[in-house]
């Protein structure tokens, strides 16, 4: 059997143990395992099982990973992300579907300190959408805006899958997290923008709630949101300004919070405990997934299969942007069935060569990958971050109700990928600036 085969037949074998619901990490780990041991041998394989993992596990830039998420853990568990969520529900409350907008915006703006989508959908899908469904707003809309703007996490920086991919990619972390800005931002405009049309053209969706707050209160609202621009700007403005690393970042966030909740005087050893086990327990998980797909990637380069779909792609007269919709949809496609790390980590290294070969830029690239990714995050069957939100409200809303509500975002998902492709610059603009 030659090479291409074997790296063939790994990439099938761990799709059949994922379908089998195998966990993602001994899918990876297990094929790769097999696959270089029919390559090389055994000892070889068993060699790579003693050195791969440490040496990843050891890469400096990957301990920002422990740190974005401690940051987003305390602003959490510390009631940070509530006070976020007030204050937007008093200024944009008398809009046509004016709650469901404010979930939108205080999504966008703890995905700003948290890196992490699941727990920005889980943390906003707690406070918000039960304040929706009180105000008898459409059960899908009230789920649904959340599900989906809970997915911003993975795009605003700070970002894990951002640090996975620069990691992979080996591209500037640091530029792929600014290169974010601005899609971040289009979407969740664009988001608002479709949820006012829809509750414009149709009232029921988002009955008018009887909350009428005064300047003063809102004010007073907006006051107490001060840490969230003071995180913001203190991650991202370092990163920008070129103050700080992105590990250096990371440490950062993580310090601005703790110093910001214990100001408050809500540093207490039950935040800290909790904030400290997510930490370790989200950190465990990543860094498992993350060895299976580095020891697969090692696996699939030796077995010659990104060489083998380069030369396919030539054969077939696939180029340009022709390579980018491949890729899209491949990425759509798997994201039907994994999770978000599983999905890009098993499917970059076989794309990056592809990507590489073609001359498209990586950032722009890593950019499209993680909008490809949030797509994934609200697609059936899987749909991680519709399972987040159902898991919060239980029975509630029922599953089919949730779905039924992304289909909208799910379209202005598309518009913003098509703007991406179509207009590069939304993404390279503001990391250009840095060079």
């Amino acid at each position: 059997m030659s090479d291409v085969a074997i790296g063939g037949l790994g990439l099938a074998g761990i799709l059949v143990l994922l379908a089998l619901r195998v966990p993602i990490a001994f899918a990876l780990i297990s094929v790769s395992i097999a696959g270089l041991w029919a390559l090389l041998g055994e000892r070889p394989a068993l060699g790579s099982l003693r050195t791969i993992p440490y040496q990843f596990v050891a890469h400096w830039s990957l301990s920002a990973i422990p740190m974005f998420l401690l940051m987003g853990s305390v602003a959490y568990h510390s009631g940070i992300v509530s006070s976020l969520y007030t204050a937007a529900r008093l200024w944009l409350c008398r809009l046509p579907g004016g709650l469901a907008i404010a979930s939108n915006f205080a999504c966008a703006g703890f995905a700003a300190a948290s890196g992490s989508s699941v727990a920005t959908a889980s943390a906003m899908g707690r406070i918000a959408v039960p304040e929706m469904l009180r105000y008898r707003y459409d059960p899908g809309l009230a789920t649904g805006v959340v599900a989906a703007a809970g997915t911003l996490g993975s795009l605003i920086p700070p970002s894990i899958l951002m640090i996975l991919y620069g990691t992979f990619a080996e591209a500037s972390i640091g530029k792929l997290m600014i290169a974010g800005i601005l899609p971040g931002i289009l979407t969740a405009v664009i988001y608002a923008a479709m949820i006012w049309l829809r509750c414009v053209i149709r009232p029921e969706l988002a009955p008018p709630v009887d909350i009428n707050p005064t300047l003063r209160e809102r004010m007073q609202a907006l006051a107490q949101v001060w840490p969230m621009p003071l995180l913001i700007l203190g991650v991202i403005g370092g990163l920008y300004g070129g103050y700080v690393t992105a590990t250096e970042a990371g440490a950062l966030g993580a310090f601005l919070a703790l110093v910001i909740a214990a100001f408050y005087g809500r540093l207490n050893w039950a935040v800290l405990r909790a904030s400290i086990v997510d930490t370790v327990t989200g950190t465990a998980v990543i860094f498992f997934v993350s060895i299976g797909a580095v020891m697969l990637s090692r696996f699939v380069a030796l077995s010659g299969v990104p060489d083998a779909i380069v030369d396919l792609f030539g054969a077939g007269g696939l180029q340009g942007y022709s390579v980018v919709l491949f890729c899209g949809l491949v990425f759509l496609f798997l994201g039907m069935f994994l999770d978000p790390i599983g999905l890009m980590l098993i499917a970059l290294p076989v794309m990056l060569p592809i990507i590489d070969q073609s001359g498209f830029d990586l950032i722009w690239f890593g950019i499209l990958t993680i909008k490809f990714v949030e797509i994934g995050l609200i697609t059936p069957p899987v749909g991680l971050s519709v399972y987040t939100i159902k898991t919060v409200v239980g029975d509630k809303v029922a599953l089919t109700q949730i779905f039924r509500g992304i289909g909208w975002f799910l379209v202005c998902e598309l518009l913003v990928v098509a703007l991406l492709v179509i207009f590069p610059q939304i993404a390279l603009f503001l990391p250009g600036l840095m060079s």
